[in-house]
């Protein structure tokens, strides 16, 4: 049966009931969007059904098509609010407030951590990527919610620098793929890696060992005697 493609207009005065302004207009855009992304990190784009993310929300497609306009709009909000979540709790870390080396290691914790925490981000950013991020180049505020990042990372790596503890010529934007990659990788794949290795990769002791490795690796390939050119030297191997 087609959807109901016919624009929802906001209820009248007249006829407005507890979900249509106020307080109650708040919770039922925040359920509808708590709804979508459970649908949408469950069962992608295409798998997702908007009656379901209704019912879940305890609400009707109507006040969805009213809130986000349509699916695709409803999808790009999940995929904003997803980057928004882990962008603010990142902020609450203070970084600046800690020494470079602590600051590092504990953003590569909480990074670690969220993965492990919120599988439904990871869900989110692989049907987003099969998608070449048609949905999220439509966001109009996706890159002003990561400038605060790249700015920590930055502040981060010339404090270090500073203090004789991390090398020069560090991009933060790399940086942070490479964290980001070091637990989205191992969590993405763990059930064939484990199968591959023969060993339960997701046992809560597997976790707090790639927790550690994660945390290390990253530190030692900031330290000053970490110079990519002395290593080529040392591996036989240059660039062209």
């Amino acid at each position: 049966m087609p959807r109901d493609t016919t624009p929802a207009r906001p209820p009248s005065s007249s006829t407005r009931g507890p979900d249509a302004s106020g307080r109650n207009a708040n919770r039922t855009r925040a359920a509808i969007l708590a709804a979508a992304i459970t649908e949408f990190a469950t069962h992608g784009l295409g798998g997702a059904r908007v009656d379901r993310i209704a019912l879940s929300a305890d609400t009707n497609k109507r006040m969805l098509y009213y809130y986000y306009g349509d699916k695709e709009g409803l999808y790009l909000a999940v995929l904003e609010a997803a980057y928004e979540r882990i962008r603010t709790a990142e902020q609450k870390l203070k970084l600046a407030d800690l020494d470079p080396e602590a600051g590092m290691r504990a953003l590569c914790t909480f990074t670690w951590r969220y993965f492990v925490a919120h599988p439904e981000f990871m869900s989110l950013l692989n049907t987003e990527n099969l998608h070449r991020a048609r949905y999220l180049r439509r966001s109009t505020k996706v890159r002003a919610l990561n400038s605060p990042l790249v700015a920590m990372l930055s502040d981060l790596l010339e404090r270090g620098c500073r203090n004789g503890v991390f090398r020069r010529g560090v991009d933060p934007v790399q940086l942070y793929i490479s964290i980001a990659a070091l637990g989205y990788f191992y969590l993405g794949n763990a059930h064939t890696l484990s199968t591959i290795f023969g060993r339960n990769l997701l046992a809560p002791r597997a976790r707090a060992q790639r927790q550690a490795h994660v945390v290390e690796l990253v530190l030692r390939s900031l330290a000053p005697d970490a110079r990519p050119g002395v290593a080529r030297a040392r591996s036989g191997h240059y660039a062209d």
